[in-house]
């Protein structure tokens, strides 16, 4: 069989174990005697070796089983979960993981096998006295066992009911066979469900099955001690259930016995006194019952979600923005007078795509904690490395964003949070010294305003030294000793996200290369969002970054700027003044105006977008888009107003790709073509 069809659900499965693992392991580290918790990572590490030994990969399916064992021994208390053994068991984290990618760029587990890591378990695993002892009864048990397998007395294993006495009597009235058929497998079987899977496949293919100790739902679960036993209904013989099953590998031994009407006489009656006083059973009723039952154990438990590509959710919204882009078309053609059914008849249009814009986003809509859940174990690591006592606080993370925001954005997040941990939090005897807990803090948040998700990391670390970074902008050349006194501190902490600007004065793994919030800024400004940092002295740091719930639909204000139409984003937009050319005065070669006591820069777009400007402005009124980036606003200079639109983003394509402060284009209602203002980026 090709399994390769199946790897990208593989791949997509294992992510989420994974990560439900890691999650596991963070809480064994807290709670090493929580029983829950570890059956939890059991049932992980259990579902991950049945996977990859489905697909066939040898090595992963090793380092899992002998992970089992080890959690086995932690469940039953034989050992105990101490640093040692949670850190071994984060090492084979790391090891699948690594496994994982090397599927996801290669399509095989390669060739590492780490060793290290299974001698780590092996050696847990020896140095447990209780497991030393365990070990050795096994053994000295083993040839008992193998001798009186054969003894077992040939006697009903299953323990039937009148229910089931009444479908055995049918059955054989009907002229059918009803068997009794125990399976025993080999006890070096690495895959017992799959081989019980098997076996159910070839029983369900001859016969009917009617009952089941353990229960189906066990033996799916691997909860069953190497063999089970079933009752079939069939129209077969013994041998050929005998030859089926013995073909399948690492079937110890088949034993059918043949249920008959002496065996039914001696079924007990007294545990089912609802039948008691049934002179006869329906037979409609039995048929029926049977028929759920054998249904029951043929159907696999499935899930009420479904696995979509992305791409194709990508189609759906390009249909999507294709029905808008029509609506709105439809909305601006000139039919003459427009009739009251042409006007009701275009609003329920625009209902219906509007919600079907709608339901599409929220298909797209992914909860951030898919990315916060990799944080906890971050900061664990960093914190023992960097020595420092370190907690994460999360909220917030059943926040939705945008699918491919939400696949952007966990680079910058590292990044902000390292920095945190690193440049933010103190040494513990410093934070003692200054009367601080020992403990540093870092809160990790998400929470939606208005059309935006608003994710800040906050720390409640050092802070940021203005000072210091006021020297190295003059030492490293950015500004003159007399200007770079006279910024305020927003000023200054701009310069932070300069390229090559770092205030460290050690470079480690983690920091001070010069290579950071410059690249985090590049990144959630590439997403349409914004980034600030807060910061005060001996107190600690915040970055506030915005970003926008969708990057497909918005919704825009349409301008003029000399020939062309173009599109500001509306969630960009602050307010719209009309201002006199007298009002606009010039402060340090930028030009300025005060509006409500506040001195906001004007940019005329003409000027950016390399437009000619009107004639004789100075004559009259000029339109003055007040747009915000943060706390920062600007004023844009256009020619005039068209209106509010919803608009489809589109790309401008690989050759156009990167052009400054253009964000994309969209096709308007009569086919043209307005490019879409990159507020960000002129601001």
């Amino acid at each position: 069989m090709d399994m390769n069809q199946y790897l990208d659900v593989f791949v997509e499965e294992s992510k989420e174990h994974l990560q439900n693992l890691n999650n596991s392991l963070l809480e064994l580290e807290k709670e090493p005697n929580n029983i829950t918790v570890l059956n939890e990572i059991f049932r992980v590490a259990h579902t991950l070796k049945g996977m990859a030994g489905t697909m066939g990969f040898s090595h992963m399916t090793n380092l899992t089983h002998n992970m089992e064992n080890v959690l086995d021994a932690l469940r039953s208390k034989r050992v105990e979960a101490d640093m040692t053994v949670v850190d071994t068991l984060f090492k084979c984290l790391d090891a699948l993981e690594g496994y994982v990618n090397e599927i996801i760029s290669t399509g095989g587990e390669g060739e590492q096998e780490y060793e290290e890591i299974i001698q780590s378990l092996t050696d847990i695993l020896e140095k447990s006295p209780a497991v030393k002892s365990q070990t050795q009864k096994k053994k000295k048990n083993k040839k008992a066992d193998d001798k009186n397998i054969d003894q077992k007395d040939k006697d009903l294993r299953l323990n039937l009911n009148i229910y089931d006495k009444n479908v055995i009597l049918k059955a054989i009235e009907e002229s059918l066979n009803v068997f009794q058929i125990h399976v025993e497998l080999d006890k070096k079987c690495l895959l017992k469900s799959a081989r019980a899977f098997l076996i159910f496949q070839i029983l369900d293919k001859y016969s009917e099955i009617m009952k089941s100790e353990p229960s189906v739902e066990d033996i799916e679960d691997e909860r069953f001690d190497y063999s089970f036993t079933v009752m079939v209904v069939t129209k077969h013989d013994e041998s050929l259930f005998q030859k089926e099953l013995n073909s399948v590998a690492e079937v110890r031994n088949v034993e059918v016995v043949r249920i008959t009407e002496k065996h039914a006489g001696n079924i007990q009656d007294e545990d089912n006194e609802q039948y008691l006083h049934d002179d006869e059973p329906d037979t409609a009723d039995v048929d029926s019952a049977a028929q759920a039952q054998k249904s029951g154990i043929a159907k696999r438990l499935t899930n009420k979600t479904v696995r979509v590509d992305i791409d194709r959710l990508d189609v759906l919204m390009n249909l999507v923005s294709e029905l808008i882009i029509i609506k709105t078309r439809l909305d601006d053609v000139g039919v003459g007078e427009k009739t009251n059914e042409y006007i009701a008849a275009l609003e329920n249009l625009e209902r219906i795509t509007t919600s079907l814009h709608d339901a599409v986003m929220k298909v797209r809509m992914v909860p951030v904690e898919n990315v916060f859940n990799r944080f906890p174990r971050m900061v664990r690591d960093i914190s023992k490395e960097l020595k420092k006592d370190i907690v994460l606080h999360m909220s917030g993370e059943e926040t939705e964003l945008d699918r491919t925001v939400i696949d952007e954005i966990g680079e910058p997040l590292i990044h902000i949070i390292r920095n945190s941990a690193d440049h933010g939090i103190e040494k513990t005897k410093d934070r003692i010294a200054k009367g601080k807990s020992k403990t540093g803090s870092i809160w990790l948040r998400a929470y939606q305003d208005g059309n935006n998700v608003v994710i800040e990391v906050e720390d409640d670390g050092m802070g940021i030294d203005i000072e210091k970074v006021r020297k190295k902008i003059v030492e490293r050349g950015f500004e003159e000793e007399e200007i770079a006194a006279n910024m305020t501190p927003n000023e200054v902490i701009e310069y932070l996200f300069k390229p090559n600007f770092s205030t460290a004065d050690m470079v480690t793994d983690l920091s001070g290369r010069g290579v950071g919030l410059d690249v985090v800024q590049t990144k959630i400004e590439a997403l349409g969002g914004t980034i600030e940092l807060e910061t005060e002295w001996g107190k600690g740091s915040k970055t506030i970054i915005r970003l926008p719930l969708t990057l497909a639909i918005i919704q825009a204000l349409l301008v003029m700027v000399g020939p062309e139409k173009y599109a500001i984003p509306l969630s960009s937009i602050r307010e719209i003044n009309n201002i006199s050319p007298s009002e606009i005065k010039n402060v340090r070669n930028q030009e300025v105006i005060l509006l409500r006591d506040m001195v906001i820069p004007i940019i005329w777009l003409h000027d950016i977008l390399d437009v000619p400007r009107e004639k004789n402005t100075a004559k009259k009124e000029l339109t003055c888009v007040i747009v915000k980036k943060g706390d920062k606003l600007s004023g844009l200079i256009v020619d005039s107003l068209i209106g509010q639109q919803e608009i489809v983003i589109k790309s401008l394509g690989k050759l156009l790709a990167g052009i400054r402060c253009i964000a994309g284009a969209t096709i308007l209602g009569d086919g043209n073509v307005a490019l879409i203002i990159d507020v960000n980026a002129i601001v």
